[in-house]
């Protein structure tokens, strides 16, 4: 980086006093081209040409761009490519012609950073760290002596992501072959079952096993043109952790609907189904779907620890305010309070944590949910069997026939299940839902639309919380960071003078994402006497805004900003998730 500046210096791009504002400033800025370009002494499409010239040269290669901070490095590799003539490939976005592998040593993949995409007629297309490692080139190119290889390059940290999950494959190579072994002497026999090869059962315990120590929500079994892929959810995104060749997902796919009691034999229709197993010395429990594609189907797992503590209320990652305005709510003996956001968010989890936080001997408390996920003394659970007809809404007409206390219903999907709902807050019982909404003050509009009276809703309606969950800053590799200039120019109104901001550089403990864990952020809007007659009134969405503004109301989003510049999460993780 210091050797980059003082190229642009010696080449006139910047000058010496330019570096000296930066300095001298209180206080003190790093000298770097983000804060260069935030100072106004030179601009982004300079400092892009800049860098581009110097990797066409050689003076630099790709992966020295990963040093460079707070410059979106994607455009420049683009820029590379088109000088060179050679194609820009984004590695996740395209699906990896898995048997090339085996045409290419491990160690030599490894030593130049490659990654073989596929092969056509007339060439075979290679992904280079290095466009310009010529004797690289050679050595791969004699890997390929009937056809010429085609050049592309793609982010360092694309390849090297594929390499690791690669590795994890040159590991269980042996077990694959087994597979293939165990289902050609099936074959040979007469007596083809997928599901008896005993190879399979030791790979599904060893995905199982990958995926619980990372930590991972779900794992999805994939069926591709081409390969079958394994992929996990850690932290709520989506990470690939297997390939293998098509012909190991039928036995992959036939002993998992096993495991479920599924049929076997079924693959036009989706089915549902579960099971239990002792992974590491403990009981979990799979939620298994499976959905018809067009390359065979889709297998989605859901990991449910079954000695998962109960989260705490003030352990669940909110915002001191967030937590004060909620807690007070829940409190209240009657009305409706409401958690939203999209699946994935939180929303049943910030439940658990508030009836948790309520209960009491005195009080009777039922929950409706589908399906009851986690077990919790002292409540009356029913599961939703829509088969029987036992949906939200007949549940809920049986529930206040029990003489409840305080209700929780899973979520409130339809207007029948909604009109219930109000008027159970409405005649003396505290009830607690989910809404699928993008921010709390939607949600009032929501339940109009839903053809809910105006007087009803502003008098049932106690308090909405939206929230999102964020990644937080892996806290191993966790360093100052300077933001992206176009970023930094879109949250500066949000800002405090000087502000510092952090990420992570990618470890083993976060498995080279920088995140680890996750944390909410959230708004909670309380309906005070002044919104409860303006909904009444039918106010619109930015009449009750401005009143909630008035009344204090912090936004999702500013509630994320916070808690990026308390170091835990970062402005990118804090806008994929909340800028509407």
């Amino acid at each position: 980086m210091v050797k980059l500046i003082e190229m642009m210096l010696k080449e006139k791009l910047i000058t010496k006093d330019a570096i000296s504002v930066l300095v001298r400033s209180r206080p003190p800025k790093k000298i770097s081209f983000s804060n260069l370009i935030l100072a106004e002494m030179i601009d982004l499409p300079t400092v892009e040409s800049f860098l581009v010239t110097k990797i066409r040269k050689g003076v630099i290669t790709l992966s020295h761009l990963e040093k460079i901070e707070g410059i979106n490095i994607t455009p420049i590799i683009e820029k590379v490519a088109k000088e060179l003539k050679i194609e820009y490939i984004d590695l996740d976005d395209i699906e990896i012609d898995m048997r090339l592998f085996s045409q290419v040593p491990y160690k030599q993949l490894l030593k130049f950073n490659i990654i073989p995409v596929e092969q056509n007629e007339l060439n075979v297309l290679i992904v280079f760290d290095d466009p310009l490692d010529l004797a690289a080139q050679d050595v791969i190119q004699r890997l390929f002596p009937r056809k010429p290889i085609r050049i592309a390059i793609a982010k360092p940290q694309q390849i090297r992501a594929h390499l690791q999950r690669l590795e994890i494959n040159e590991s269980i190579k042996g077990l694959v072959s087994d597979i293939r072994k165990d289902l050609n002497q099936e074959t040979v026999v007469g007596n083809y079952d997928e599901d008896e090869s005993p190879a399979v059962l030791k790979l599904i315990d060893i995905i199982l096993k990958s995926a619980i120590f990372i930590g991972a929500s779900d794992i999805h079994i994939e069926a591709t043109e081409k390969s079958c892929i394994i992929r996990v959810r850690v932290d709520g995104i989506l990470r690939q952790s297997f390939t293998f060749d098509g012909d190991i997902f039928n036995p992959l796919a036939s002993r998992m609907k096993l495991l479920s009691s599924l049929d076997i034999a079924e693959k036009r229709k989706p089915q549902d189904g579960r099971f239990s197993a002792t992974v590491v010395g403990k009981e979990f429990d799979f939620r298994v779907s499976t959905l018809p594609t067009i390359f065979g189907e889709s297998i989605v797992l859901r990991i449910l620890d079954k000695s998962k503590a109960m989260i705490r209320l003030e352990d669940a990652g909110m915002s001191k305010h967030c937590y004060t305005k909620f807690s007070e709510a829940i409190k209240v003996p009657y009305g409706i309070v409401l958690v939203t956001g999209p699946t994935g968010s939180g929303k049943t989890t910030t439940l658990y944590g508030a009836i948790n936080a309520i209960k009491d001997v005195k009080d009777k408390i039922i929950t409706v949910e589908d399906p009851v996920e986690y077990q919790m003394p002292g409540l009356q659970q029913v599961n939703v069997k829509e088969s029987v007809g036992l949906g939200f809404a007949a549940a809920l007409k049986s529930i206040l026939r029990q003489d409840p206390d305080k209700i929780m219903i899973g979520e409130i999907r339809n207007q029948e299940t909604l009109r219930i709902a109000i008027q159970a807050a409405l005649t003396g019982h505290l009830v607690l839902s989910t809404l699928h909404t993008n921010d709390a003050i939607s949600s009032i509009s929501r339940i109009l639309d839903m053809g809910i009276e105006e007087y009803l809703v502003s008098g049932a309606l106690v308090a909405i919380q939206a929230q999102r969950l964020v990644r937080k800053i892996c806290k191993h590799c966790k360093k100052p960071s300077i933001l992206d200039p176009l970023l930094y120019k879109e949250v500066e109104s949000y800002l405090p003078e000087n502000p510092i901001f952090y990420k992570g550089e990618g470890c083993k403990e976060c498995g080279h994402t920088g995140y680890s864990g996750r944390e909410m952020i959230a708004e909670v809007l309380t309906i005070s006497e002044t919104l409860a007659r303006m909904i009444a009134k039918v106010a619109s969405k930015e009449d009750l805004t401005k009143q909630a503004l008035e009344e204090g109301f912090v936004t999702m989003f500013e509630d994320g900003i916070q808690k990026a510049l308390d170091g835990k999460s970062t402005i990118e993780e804090i806008f994929r998730v909340a800028r509407l």
